[in-house]
């Protein structure tokens, strides 16, 4: 049998189709449930055992409730905010004295040329349902725990409220002033030690799973990235978001990645 390193990003029920979702991405519920199953079954198989949480506060600069229009009107989900927006007023954040810093960092999210801030609903607050783990899947990796006698990893990501993290890794505008914000180190060094197959599931494919694996192709040594495997049957984007999921996986594959769905692993 196949040995495996299984790493898990941000399986939390408001990302899951399911009644109460904040954020569902189609598909993402019938991921988790084949990862559930598939875990249960071959929890002998996973040497080590990694999952993200997607970990907010319930304002923070990419949700709704930050933001308000000039007229003090609420700022709608799935709306795109741009520096020369706030230079102009058409969107303020709700406390005036965040208006320089959430300047700056927007300015410096559009420098780096990879992203724009989108505004989502509020999901993934710690300590509420939406944040908890797939209960299928909690319950298999409860299972796996069990059975092995190790430990799941669980990291948490996004705690800074003043900026993004869809990277399980590091923020999109990291800040010297709060260490959870910067490159995570250890677990990138312990996901490149390990010796077993690494597989990649998680949600979603076309946000965090993509910004989690682009960062493991920029640290990884390349005999580690030939030995990492997307689950795309364990992993979903988000409504409108598609064509940027494939072309993730296209990128991946020609950086040395593998992509496969869990009837094909031995």
């Amino acid at each position: 049998m196949t040995p495996y390193d299984l790493l898990v990003i941000d399986p939390q029920n408001d990302f899951l189709d399911i009644p109460g979702a904040a954020l569902p991405v189609p598909g993402a519920n019938a991921d988790m449930d084949r990862l559930a199953a598939w875990l249960t079954t071959h929890a002998v198989q996973v040497q080590s055992l990694t999952v993200t949480l997607d970990s907010h506060a319930s304002v923070g600069v990419e949700r709704t409730t930050f933001w308000q229009q000039a007229d003090g009107g609420t700022v709608a989900p799935f709306m795109l905010i741009r520096a020369a927006d706030v230079q102009a007023g058409t969107f303020r954040p709700r406390h005036a004295d965040k208006t320089a810093e959430v300047l700056a960092y927007l300015l410096a999210l559009e420098a780096t040329g990879q992203r724009q801030l989108i505004v989502w609903p509020v999901h993934c607050v710690l300590g509420t349902w939406g944040h908890n783990i797939h209960s299928g899947l909690s319950a298999a990796i409860a299972h796996w725990e069990q059975s092995t006698g190790r430990n799941c990893h669980k990291v948490l990501k996004g705690q800074n409220p003043m900026t993004e993290q869809y990277s399980a890794f590091k923020a999109e505008v990291p800040r010297a002033d709060d260490e959870r914000t910067l490159l995570n180190k250890p677990l990138m060094r312990t996901l490149s030690a390990q010796g077993a197959t690494l597989l990649v599931a998680g949600e979603a494919l076309s946000h965090c799973v993509a910004a989690s694996v682009g960062d493991l192709m920029a640290e990884l040594p390349a005999e580690r990235l030939q030995a990492t495997v997307l689950l795309t049957d364990c992993m979903s984007p988000v409504t409108g978001f598609e064509a940027a999921g494939q072309g993730f996986l296209a990128q991946a594959r020609a950086a040395g990645l593998r992509t496969t769905t869990l009837d094909s692993l031995t």
